[in-house]
């Protein structure tokens, strides 16, 4: 293991000071370089070195002149491109396709700093300033491209990012374990071309050469062609990758197109409890590179956060998490995270408070089943809907670990900001929940809904109505009894396939008569590789194939109106939406209406 920088170099000047003529590794990325573990340039820079590479990092270059992509030279292994932490289409435009005006990986929150379609712009500079050198790309947009795939922002079908892009292999999904097996072996003298079986990575392969192999073992889908051209075929694609995203049952996935064959290996195994708690005790600073003169907003949320575990068993419709961190929850041991945050107490502005200890859903820490190990995740079920008897739902690990982070001195609070899953928290026979509200929840909690109508929830993969009231008297309650004023954030989803127009009247009475008004609702966005954008674009259940609803153009903006019915910018969606569904009552000045009536 070399020994650790206090900052990965972003120049020749620091190379040198390290002792650095070239680096092993250059990692291109569209944030802004920040050295924290929520931020995954850094973590895979911190991995590296800590492999025994040299890396260096390129961050936000001009894409529009090639010479910033050559001022740290040409790395002796390859190139890594990610676009960041987040799709650089999501992060430049609204769910309604305007431009964003900020982008808080930024110096200073300023836009525009990152291009549309990073991962291939950067690739395209760099393929055309170091011909030979492979390009190896990673992150959520590369991640989450790796098929043929609807894109929102274009309205059509496209290529897999690794067909259009002049790069040579692609990593999918968290990782550490890939980007270290391809810097060894590249290192120990094999071309790019022929490192083609990594678990966790996706090849390109010539045609002719995919027609002299042996098929067998492989799982192969609709060709880009035939998905762009049959929207039924597209839904049986997703249903056919979607089933092989596990690491442990999971095949390769091959999908033609018209210039090469596209190779999903089957994902990587997830870490182990020692390998994740050596990654995240890595020697982060929790600060951006000193070279930034203005702060990168990203940060502020979550600087003094802790990243308990990964993976999430929910399978929510609209989320990408089954195919990149995988289904099975990996968590770090309470001892690893005890460390962390007693390092954390030496850093000189941090005033006592702990933002969040979670994942992708805080309370799945250290949760787990008998078969994953052995089976993986099922294929023909969804491990919470409904919850599946096999899984181990107690809470008693992260009350221990909460307990264990809230007696560090220097320690004041410990709170959850990630949200959790309220039907996990009221399977619990512990008391999680009176722990919670005692000393875990700033003021607000936050839970996510999403709809009340169970057609809806059903697709969704989310928990009926009357769960999330069951929760919200219970969380109630354990206040009352605490003396304590507490509020659930609850998150709510308008224009989801299958939701029609009466739905969302039905779902803004309930925000009404349950007094859970809020300006924080999600305008439902096509991204890419989820079932929901799946539906959003065939109009099927790519689970049933059974045609879904699904509102477009006008429609979707009405649907997100309702959710935002006090806003009297909204007036005149209202008023359309609630005609168009048959709800005339609720246009005037009695107390049940949604907007009054206008002469």
């Amino acid at each position: 293991m070399k020994n650790q920088p206090i900052f990965l170099p972003m120049s020749m000047r620091e190379a040198k000071e390290a002792g650095i003529r070239e680096f092993d590794v250059i990692l291109v990325t569209g944030d802004a370089y920040v050295d924290h573990p929520s931020f995954g340039t850094a973590v895979i820079g911190r991995v590296l070195w800590d492999a025994g590479y040299t890396v260096g990092i390129i961050a936000q270059p001009d894409w529009k002149d090639v010479s910033d992509f050559k001022k740290t030279g040409k790395p002796r292994l390859f190139f890594g491109v990610t676009s960041g932490n987040v799709d650089s289409l999501v992060n430049n435009y609204t769910a309604s396709l305007k431009i964003r005006s900020d982008d808080v990986y930024s110096p200073g929150g300023k836009g525009g700093l990152r291009p549309n379609r990073a991962a291939i712009v950067y690739s395209d500079k760099l393929h055309s300033a170091f011909p030979e050198t492979p390009i190896v790309l990673g992150g959520i947009e590369a991640s989450l491209r790796r098929f043929a795939h609807y894109d929102y922002w274009s309205d059509r079908v496209r290529q897999s990012i690794l067909a259009d892009a002049p790069a040579d292999m692609l990593v999918f999904g968290m990782g550490e374990r890939q980007v270290v097996e391809i810097a060894r072996r590249l290192s120990n003298g094999e071309g790019i071309k022929n490192i083609a079986d990594i678990p966790g990575t996706v090849i390109k392969m010539e045609i002719a050469r995919w027609r002299l192999m042996d098929h067998d073992g492989y799982v192969e889908i609709p060709g880009f062609t035939e998905v762009s051209n049959d929207k039924a075929l597209y839904a049986r694609a997703f249903k056919l990758h979607y089933q092989e995203q596990d690491p442990v049952r999971g095949k390769p996935v091959v999908q033609p197109h018209p210039k090469t064959i596209i190779i999903q290996n089957k994902p990587a195994m997830p870490l182990s409890t020692p390998e994740l708690d050596r990654v995240y005790e890595l020697p982060y600073t929790r600060n951006p590179h000193p070279s930034y003169k203005k702060p990168i907003p990203a940060l502020t949320p979550v600087r003094f956060s802790i990243v308990s575990h990964r993976g999430c068993f929910a399978s929510c419709s609209f989320c990408a998490l089954a195919h990149h961190q995988g289904r099975i929850v990996q968590s770090r041991s309470i001892e690893s995270i005890v460390r962390e945050v007693k390092r954390i107490t030496g850093m000189p502005d941090f005033k006592g408070i702990i933002q969040d200890v979670g994942g992708p859903t805080a309370n799945m820490y250290s949760m787990n089943c008998k078969h994953w190990g052995t089976r993986g995740a099922c294929a023909d079920k969804i491990c919470m809907h409904p919850l599946c008897k096999n899984l181990e739902t107690s809470h008693l690990h992260q009350v221990e670990l909460l307990r264990r982070l809230s007696g560090i001195p220097g320690v004041k609070k410990v709170f959850i900001g990630s949200g959790i899953r309220y039907d996990l928290a009221l399977a619990d026979t512990s008391d999680y929940l009176s722990e919670l509200c005692a000393h875990h929840v700033s003021g607000h909690l936050k839970v996510a809904p999403e709809h009340i109508v169970i057609r809806v929830n059903d697709i969704m993969n989310k928990p009926s109505k009357e769960v999330f009231e069951e929760f919200r008297n219970r969380f109630n309650a354990e206040n009352r009894k605490l003396g304590k004023q507490q509020y659930i954030l609850p998150y709510f989803m308008s224009g989801h396939p299958g939701c029609t127009i009466s739905d969302m009247v039905e779902l803004a009475e309930y925000i009404r008569d349950n007094n859970l008004y809020t300006e924080q609702v999600q305008d439902f966005t096509p991204t890419p590789m989820t079932a929901s954008t799946c539906m959003y674009y065939t109009g099927i259940n790519p689970f049933t194939m059974k045609e879904v609803h699904v509102a477009k153009g006008r429609e979707k903006r009405i649907q997100r109106a309702l959710l935002q019915y006090r806003d009297g910018r909204n007036y005149g969606l209202i008023l359309e939406g609630l005609r168009m569904a048959g709800r005339e009552d609720l246009i005037g000045s009695g107390m049940k209406c949604l907007v009054r009536r206008r002469q």
